[in-house]
C-alpha cells in the first residue's frame, strides 16, 4: 500500500471514530436538554450519573492512542497540503482537540459531568428562594474542579497559577485562540465608549420627560411600561412561533419549548431545539428569547449536514454562534423595518394590550435604555456591562481572589459601580445565570464577541445586500439568511474567528462598528 493510499484510509478511520464521538456528545446534549424541559425533579441524581457515564466513555474514545496515531499519519500526508481543505481543517481540529483531552484525567471529566448536572437543580432551587447559601457549596465544588482543569490544559502541575493563565486555558474552549489580556483591553474600551453614551441618553431621556416631549411616543418617561401589559401565554407562543418559522427556523428539522434559562442545542442532523420563558407580565422575556436562540437555531441548521461529527460540521467558536443570536435579535428584531410588518400582526394578537399604541411608542418600548439588573433583560446599550462584571469576577474567583462567600457582596459592588443599581435578593444578582451551575467558566466573554461580530456582519451584509430594510419591512429576511450561510454557516470550522470575520467583512474584529451602530440608532431614538 502506499503512503498516499494509508494515509487516505487512515482519514477514513480518523473521520468514523470522530462521528462516533459526535453521537456520543448528541446523546449527552439529548440528556441535557431533557434535564432542562421535561425530566421530572426527582431524577436529577440518576441523571447525574447517566451524564458522568457518557462523559467518561466519551473521553475514553476521544483519548485513545489510536486516535492520535491516525492523526500523526494523516498529518504528514498530502491530505492536508491545502490548509483549507476538509480533510486539513478537520485533522487539525481534531488534533487540537485531542492534545486538550488527553491532558485531563477520565475522573476529573467525570466529576464534572456529575457535579454540575447536580448543580444546575441546586442552582434553580436557590434562585427560586434567592438564597445563595444554598448554591454555595455546589459553586465552590465546581471552581475547585474547573481550577483542576485549567491546570491540565494548562501544563502546569499545581493550583497556584495565576488567574490569567487559568482563564485562557479555560476561555479558549468557547473562544480558540482568545487570550484574557486582550480581552480586557477590548472591555475596558468598550466601558470607556458605553459608560458616557448610557449617560447622554439618561440625560436626553429626563429632559424630555420634563419638557413633556413623550405624549407621543418618544423613548423616555414611558420606558417599555406598555410590554408590561397582559399578554396571554397562548398568544405569545403563536406570535413567537410565527416569527421564529419566518426568519427562516425549520420547525420540521427544531422544535421550541419552555426552560428556567433559554438555550439552543444541536442534537444532531435535522434536529435542533431552542427553549425560551414566558411572563405574561412581560412581552421581551418570551419574544426576544425567542429571537436570540433561533439566531443559534439558525446557523446550527445552516451547517453542513454532510459533515456531521467533523470539525467541518461544526460551528466556528462560541463567539461567532453569539453573534448570529445577537444580530437576529437586535440588529433585526429590534429594528423599525422588522416592526413595520409584524407589529400591526402583533396588535391583532395582542388587541387587548396594545390597540390603543402606535409603531413609535413601541419601538421606544423595545429599544427602551436603563440599566437594570437582569442581563438577559438589558438593552443593547448597557448589555456589555454586565458581561464585563462576570469576566471580572470569574477572573478572581479562578485566581483564589475572591472567596466564594464573599460573591455577593462582590457582585453588587460591581452593580453599583457600573450601572448605579444594587440587586434586592441574590436571584436579582449573583444567582440569575446558569453558566456557573453548568462550569461554563470562561463563557461570558464570548457574549461580547458576540455583538462586536454581530455588528460588523450586519454592517457588512447591509452594504452588499441593498433594499435590506425593504425587505425587513415586507417580512422577508431570506436575503439576511442566505448572506449568512454564505459568509459564516457554511464554512463550519475552516476559518477560526478572527480569520472568519476578516474574509466576510475585510476588516479585523474590533468595536468600532458596535459602537457606531448604538449611537445612530440611539441617537435617533432619544435625539440625541
Amino acid at each position: 500500500m502506499s503512503l498516499a493510499e494509508d494515509a487516505q484510509r487512515a482519514y477514513q478511520q480518523l473521520i468514523r471514530q470522530a462521528r462516533e464521538l459526535a453521537v456520543l456528545s448528541s446523546c449527552s446534549a439529548l440528556l441535557h436538554w431533557d434535564e432542562q424541559t421535561y425530566m421530572p425533579r426527582g431524577g436529577s441524581a440518576h441523571r447525574g450519573e447517566q451524564m458522568a457515564h457518557l462523559a467518561g466513555l466519551h473521553h475514553e474514545r476521544a483519548t485513545d492512542p489510536r486516535f492520535g496515531e491516525l492523526l500523526a499519519i494523516v498529518g504528514g500526508s498530502d491530505l492536508v497540503a491545502d490548509p483549507e481543505s476538509p480533510p486539513a481543517v478537520n485533522v487539525r481540529e481534531l488534533r487540537r482537540n485531542y492534545e486538550r483531552k488527553t491532558r485531563l484525567p477520565r475522573d476529573l471529566v467525570e466529576a464534572l459531568a456529575r457535579t454540575t448536572s447536580l448543580a444546575q437543580h441546586e442552582w434553580i432551587a436557590a434562585r427560586t428562594e434567592a438564597r445563595f447559601e444554598r448554591f454555595r457549596p455546589w459553586l465552590e465544588k465546581i471552581i475547585q474542579l474547573k481550577r483542576r482543569e485549567a491546570a491540565c490544559l494548562s501544563e502546569v502541575a499545581d493550583s497556584g497559577v495565576p488567574g490569567a493563565a487559568l482563564y485562557d486555558a479555560l476561555l479558549d474552549d468557547y473562544e480558540p485562540g482568545a487570550r484574557s489580556a486582550e480581552l480586557a483591553v477590548l472591555f475596558q474600551a468598550l466601558r470607556e465608549e458605553l459608560v458616557p453614551l448610557v449617560q447622554t441618553i439618561r440625560e436626553a431621556s429626563a429632559r424630555r420627560t420634563r419638557d413633556g416631549q413623550d405624549s407621543q411616543g418618544g423613548a423616555g418617561a414611558q420606558g417599555d411600561a406598555i410590554l408590561m401589559r397582559s399578554y396571554p401565554l397562548d398568544r405569545q407562543k403563536v406570535f413567537g412561533e410565527a416569527v421564529a418559522a419566518a426568519l427562516g427556523f425549520d420547525f420540521q428539522r427544531g422544535r421550541l419549548d419552555v426552560t428556567a434559562h433559554p438555550f439552543c442545542t444541536g442534537i444532531g442532523p435535522g434536529d435542533t431545539r431552542i427553549t425560551t420563558r414566558y411572563n405574561e407580565r412581560q412581552f421581551s422575556d418570551a419574544f426576544f428569547g425567542v429571537l436570540h436562540e433561533v439566531g443559534h437555531a439558525l446557523y446550527e441548521q445552516g451547517l453542513p449536514a454532510e459533515h456531521f461529527g467533523t470539525p467541518m460540521g461544526k460551528s466556528v467558536s462560541l463567539g461567532v454562534h453569539e453573534s448570529q443570536s445577537r444580530l437576529w435579535e437586535n440588529a433585526v428584531g429590534r429594528s423599525r423595518s422588522f416592526w413595520m410588518y409584524w407589529f400591526p400582526i402583533a396588535r391583532r394578537v395582542f388587541h387587548s394590550a396594545l390597540h390603543d399604541v402606535a409603531l413609535d411608542q413601541f419601538l421606544a418600548a423595545v429599544n427602551h435604555v436603563a440599566p437594570s439588573l437582569i442581563r438577559v433583560q438589558a438593552d443593547e446599550v448597557t448589555y456589555n456591562l454586565h458581561i464585563i462584571i462576570r469576566f471580572e469576577l470569574e477572573l478572581a474567583l479562578l485566581a483564589d481572589e475572591l472567596p466564594i462567600s464573599a460573591l455577593p457582596d462582590a457582585w453588587n459592588q460591581k452593580y453599583r459601580e457600573a450601572l448605579g443599581i444594587t440587586p434586592a435578593n441574590d436571584a436579582e444578582g449573583c444567582l440569575q445565570d446558569i453558566h456557573w451551575s453548568a462550569g461554563l467558566l470562561g463563557y461570558f466573554p464570548t457574549y461580547t464577541l458576540g455583538n462586536v461580530y454581530a455588528a460588523q456582519l450586519f454592517a457588512r451584509a447591509c452594504a452588499d445586500l441593498a433594499g435590506l430594510d425593504e425587505s425587513f419591512a415586507r417580512g422577508d429576511s431570506g436575503e439576511l439568511l442566505a448572506w449568512l450561510r454564505d459568509n459564516v454557516h457554511r464554512h463550519g470550522q475552516r476559518y477560526r474567528s478572527v480569520p472568519l470575520i476578516e474574509r466576510a467583512t475585510n476588516a479585523k474584529p474590533n468595536h468600532g462598528p458596535l459602537v457606531t451602530a448604538l449611537w445612530q440608532k440611539y441617537g435617533e431614538l432619544y435625539g440625541l
